[in-house]
């Protein structure tokens, strides 16, 4: 018998819609702007370059954890400062993300649906991991 509820499903269309943006903006990172190419852009707006690479890491290994379904809650919470990051970063071109250089819109709305899901929780079709769940409770 199926128990999950509407929120349940609209979670999982958020968390792995949301998720494969997170892949898709880190391999952007990787591929298209290249690590090097980060780390400097990261170092132009007076960033340390090692926040660079942690960013990346968070949006691979983020992204990957939020399409499982794996410790949703806490994942998306450890994200919304990476967000934020990116708000304060494209603050200066604008509200439109579709300005030159992006504006502040678009990481702004990724924020909030990443506190959608640390109020939400995973849904269904999550990959639930017994001493995961155990040792985060209501995190995982």
């Amino acid at each position: 018998m199926n128990t999950n509820t509407q929120a349940d499903y609209a979670a999982f269309i958020l968390r792995v819609s949301t998720g494969i943006l997170f892949l898709a903006h880190g391999l952007m990172k990787v591929f298209t702007f290249t690590i090097p190419g980060t780390v400097g852009f990261f170092e132009s707006l007076g960033l340390p370059g090692f926040l660079a690479y942690l960013t990346i890491i968070a949006e691979l290994g983020g992204g990957a954890l939020l399409i499982l379904g794996i410790g949703t809650r806490l994942v998306s919470l450890a994200l919304i400062p990476v967000l934020l990051g990116a708000t304060w970063a494209h603050a200066g071109n604008g509200w439109s993300f579709s300005a030159a250089g992006g504006g502040w819109e678009y990481p702004l709305f990724w924020t909030v649906a990443q506190a959608s899901l640390v109020l939400l929780g995973a849904g269904a079709y999550a990959v639930r991991i017994p001493a995961l769940q155990k040792s985060l409770g209501q995190f995982a």
